[in-house]
């Protein structure tokens, strides 16, 4: 067995459910720096409450790592909450999810992590699958709003494929899991509220981000621990991409609750990056 599958696989369903629950936070009309600010503060307890509770909360130099990769993961969820407003979440949500082909990437090139042609496939099989969920364009206006959406989850996609990537490094560096979340939080809180505050020249957030950041928090926080705990249990090349395969169930529920459009493309598209998530996790050494 894969070491850290449990925890992977924890991470898959986590994370799918919270893209879930950002789409119907944009679809309630909360804005993205409110969905982030009110998100932080049931996030920073929930994961402080966890490393209580394993009795795993000690520093080390190695924690300021998480700090590090907090910024790019507020970064990363900045762009894939604001892109969900033009966006559909059955294309945003598999190309954000698709951050694991730059860790895969980066754990490989500067980590060491074995290259294997199962590895070099699933990478292969990662952009394929981007490129098909990406879709034709549309005309006029909202084809313009979905280049913008497009870019935005980008720029999330590989953000937080650094952020995932950082993670390692801390663990390598003594950390432990809880610390690196933990200290993750303790930046990203006060950087989301001042971002917000400095917009709305105040702390104003709104109804529909009260009502859904709370739960996606919560949702989160599960999501990131077992994905920290799944890469210090085994190669990040292997692990995150098991964790990322929450687009999986995301799609699925945008298919059946939120009654988005299933087209061929789209079909070949998640086809493609499960066989991606496949290869990959058949990269063993």
């Amino acid at each position: 067995m894969t070491p850290g599958l449990g925890y992977a696989l924890g991470a898959m369903l986590c994370f799918g459910l919270g893209d879930l629950v950002y789409k119907r936070g944009a679809a309630a009309g909360a804005q993205a720096h409110h969905f982030l600010m009110v998100q932080t503060w049931f996030f920073a307890p929930s994961v402080l409450l966890y490393g209580l509770a394993s009795g795993s909360l000690r520093y080390t130099p190695g924690v300021w790592w998480g700090g590090l990769a907090g910024l790019f993961v507020l970064i990363g969820f900045y762009n894939f909450a604001h892109s969900l407003k033009s966006g559909a979440i059955s294309i945003n949500a598999p190309v954000f999810r698709l951050s694991f082909a730059i860790t895969a990437a980066l754990a490989i090139a500067l980590l060491g992590e074995p290259l294997t042609a199962y590895k070099i496939a699933g990478i292969a099989l990662a952009l394929l699958a981007a490129w098909l969920l990406l879709g034709a364009p549309a005309a006029g206006e909202a084809r313009r709003e979905s280049r913008a959406s497009l870019v935005r989850v980008l720029a999330a996609t590989v953000a937080v494929g650094i952020g995932n990537f950082i993670y390692k490094l801390g663990l390598q560096s003594g950390a432990t899991p809880a610390a690196l979340v933990v200290m993750q939080a303790a930046v990203v809180a006060p950087l989301a509220t001042a971002f917000a505050a400095t917009l709305d020249r105040g702390i104003r957030p709104t109804r529909a981000a009260l009502r859904h950041a709370p739960v996606a928090a919560i949702v989160l926080a599960c999501a990131f621990t077992f994905l920290v705990e799944s890469i210090a249990r085994g190669e990040a090349s292997i692990v995150v991409p098991i964790g990322q395969m929450g687009f999986v169930v995301t799609v699925l529920l945008g298919f059946v609750f939120l009654r988005e459009p299933f087209t061929l493309r789209k079909g070949a598209g998640l086809a493609a990056a499960l066989a991606a998530l496949a290869s990959l996790a058949y990269g063993l050494p």
